[in-house]
């Protein structure tokens, strides 16, 4: 038998390879007693083939130092290599190599060297190798759409298939794919390309697409099928994504999903419960990804206890399943269980991503849970995200709300860079916390870095300015929203007339609310509670009525802003009937504060005959602030009787309050009964309370002080 050569070696490595036994083309490899340029490329192809780049790299480095001439297939694998590891600086390296031995015009490695860099995510460089070929071909081309779309680099990738489809390279089923994916995303500008897809929106573009595949054949082939129908579910058209998939000869798990995750997005989890069924009885298993488009669709109708079901069906919940589960039990106001669902992550080693630190720091924000947030906030450490500007946001704002400040703004200020979500988190953080004068000072740094203020970076700094009773500055802010055009939303709308309320210029408030174009419950509210503050108790009324005349649903709130304007203006008939009115017309349980309101109304005006009557009735009878009202209008009407009473349960519900204490030595002391005064003080004395200092906000020449 003749001895192998270098040849026959080869055709057996090839051979070993090509029937996907890897292995033994590796061993096979190693003990040839010769090689040649065709045996290293063999072998670091199929490693690259397989997913083994680094061990491919390793084999490339050898393969030089031995002395072997790479050619224009190695460098194409070797290349391909460096983009599955994202090693640009490696990719480079070669890129150099390929011009020194002058094989940058060779179409096989210019293609390699323009996916390199797609993958990397620098399409600069990409675009740059792209545009240096000589004559690009639908390889080419249908690579740099994949890069650019992966790249979300929209209209340049939507330009490099108008140019493709213009000067005649063929399409494929890939480049239509990839185009569709582009299609799904968003709104495409303008495309600077002079054909008939030229500056069309999104979906218009896939519309013409469909049309252009169906024209060439393609949209019978299962891949450009199914990025049909995503592509019109992400846009909302699930008649269209349901006729695609209903017309398609062929359908696999994928095109179930994303026309389950269709309906997901639009909130209609019942329907994609019901393709879901579908599915199974047309024998399709179910995969993970198809419990995770369940999950998000269960979320997104706010259906939590479904979305629980499809999360226990998930064997190995990936981050994303996590994610889902845990925004929906944030965004349903269920706190508690998301931290312990992220517990439960954690304890599963599952690594969180920058999403999951999000919402897990917003369940934490809102509970005011500050010892749980610092848990997250050490664990975004761990896993190195804290610097994340997504992250690092929400901890801004879970310090914030959580009140303690010193950190947030410590964070705020080590932040390398920064959004206007995180600028806004810190504002509203000092405005909630009354730090009025931190804030707009804040608001004003903001804009000295170029930073344009969002609606609620304008709703916080109105807050501040009602604050500090800062008529002029609110001024200032309303011409600076008028200039960038938020007046018109109802969330700014609203904010402006508090600031103009609060700053005792409610005329100019009721003006601007005359002149909104939307009003909300919101906007109503605010106006009602302006007119009660300025004690315009008349004119909260008649809006309140003016409101119920066109069609506006009120809502808890606004029964404390009207109940508030009847008893600061002595209307107690028409406080009276609109507090009842809240059972008998809008099928509301009023709540201590609405009690407390009326409570206030009745005392003030005297009738504590009818006080009492409400009190035996109420449900809420251990609510300190309820009592404490009803106190202050014995004290106001020396109503003794009734004054102990109240200030006997004060030093039961809230010992350490020196409130009652005050309020009933006074009342004592314009009775002359001294004795009582005194028995009082040492009441004081032996529960340890103190009276609170009191202090002023001074404001002179424009700026503003407290003392």
């Amino acid at each position: 038998m003749p001895a192998r050569n270098v040849y026959t070696w080869n055709a057996i490595v090839s051979g070993c390879v090509k029937v996907g036994n890897l292995e033994e083309a590796h061993n096979l490899f190693l003990k040839m007693p010769e090689r040649n340029t065709v045996s290293w490329n063999t072998m670091i192809s199929a490693l690259v083939r397989s997913g083994f780049d680094e061990k491919a790299l390793s084999l490339y480095c050898k393969m030089n130092r031995e002395g072997f001439e790479s050619s224009h297939f190695t460098f194409a694998s070797v290349l391909s290599a460096c983009g599955n590891l994202l090693c640009v600086e490696h990719g480079k390296c070669c890129h150099g190599l390929v011009i020194k031995v002058g094989l940058d015009g060779n179409k096989f490695v210019e293609n390699a060297v323009a996916g390199m860099y797609s993958k990397c995510g620098c399409m600069r460089e990409a675009v740059r190798a792209f545009d240096e070929m000589s004559n690009p071909n639908e390889v080419s081309f249908t690579s740099m759409i994949g890069g650019l779309a992966q790249n979300d680099h929209v209209d340049e990738a939507l330009k490099m298939f108008c140019k493709m489809h213009w000067i005649g390279i063929r399409i494929d089923a890939v480049a239509f794919s990839s185009i569709l994916g582009v299609c799904a995303r968003g709104e495409a500008g303008d495309l600077g390309v002079h054909n008939q897809y030229h500056g069309l929106p999104c979906n218009l573009y896939g519309q013409q697409v469909h049309g252009l595949a169906t024209k060439l054949g393609y949209e019978a082939d299962i891949h450009v099928g199914n990025s049909l129908i995503d592509m019109y579910a992400k846009h909302g058209n699930l008649v269209a994504a349901e006729m695609v998939f209903a017309t398609s000869p062929e359908v696999n798990v994928v095109s179930w999903n994303v026309l389950i995750a269709g309906y997901g997005q639009e909130g209609q989890s019942d329907k994609a419960l019901e393709l879901l069924q579908r599915m199974q009885l047309h024998g399709f298993e179910p995969d993970e990804v198809t419990y995770v488009s369940m999950l998000g669709a269960c979320v997104k109708s706010g259906d939590i206890e479904t979305a629980r079901e499809m999360f226990d069906k998930i064997v190995s919940p990936i981050v994303s399943a996590w994610n889902a589960i845990l925004s929906g039990y944030s965004q349903k106001g269920r706190h508690e269980e998301a931290i312990e669902f992220f517990r439960k992550m954690q304890f599963q080693t599952v690594q969180p991503d920058r999403t999951t630190m999000a919402n897990i720091l917003s369940s934490c924000a809102g509970m005011g849970l500050l010892k749980s947030g610092k848990e997250v906030h050490a664990a975004s450490v761990k896993e190195a995200l804290h610097l994340d500007i997504f992250v690092a946001s929400g901890l801004v704002d879970m310090y914030s709300k959580c009140g303690n400040l010193e950190t947030a703004r410590c964070i705020f200020d080590r932040m390398p860079e920064r959004d206007i979500v995180c600028w806004n988190s810190m504002i509203a953080g000092l405005a909630i916390h009354s730090l009025s004068i931190e804030a707009v000072t804040l608001f004003k740094q903001m804009r000295e870095n170029g930073m344009e203020p969002t609606q609620f970076s304008y709703a916080s700094i109105l807050s501040s300015c009602s604050t500090l009773a800062s008529l002029d500055q609110g001024r200032q802010i309303h011409g600076q929203i008028v200039k960038d055009g938020y007046t018109s939303g109802v969330y700014v709308g609203s904010a402006l007339i508090d600031m103009y309320s609060k700053c005792g210029n409610v005329d100019e408030a009721r003006q601007f609310f005359e002149g909104m174009n939307e009003k909300n419950t919101v906007s109503w509210n605010e106006m009602i509670h302006g007119y009660a503050q300025n004690g315009c108790g008349d004119m909260a009324v008649e809006i309140f009525e003016d409101m119920i005349r066109q069609g506006e649903k009120p809502d808890t709130i606004t029964f404390i802003a009207v109940l508030t304007a009847c008893s600061h203006s002595g209307l107690v008939d028409v406080g009276t009937r609109i507090f009842d009115s809240m059972e008998q017309e809008y099928m509301m349980q009023p709540s201590a504060e609405h009690y407390t309101c009326i409570l206030d109304l009745l005392g003030r005006a005297g009738h504590f005959r009818q006080a009492e009557v409400l009190l035996d009735k109420m449900p809420c009878r251990d609510d300190p602030i309820v009592w404490e009202v009803l106190l202050s209008a014995c004290k106001t009407h020396n109503n003794i009787s009734l004054g102990r009473r109240a200030a006997d349960q004060l030093f039961r519900l809230d010992p350490h309050n020196p409130t009652p204490y005050l309020l009933l030595s006074n009342m004592y002391t314009s009775l002359g009964r001294w004795d009582d005064v005194s028995a009082i003080r040492t009441l004081m004395c032996n529960n340890g309370v103190v009276k609170n200092p009191g202090y002023s906000l001074i404001g002179y020449n424009g700026a503003s002080s407290y003392g």
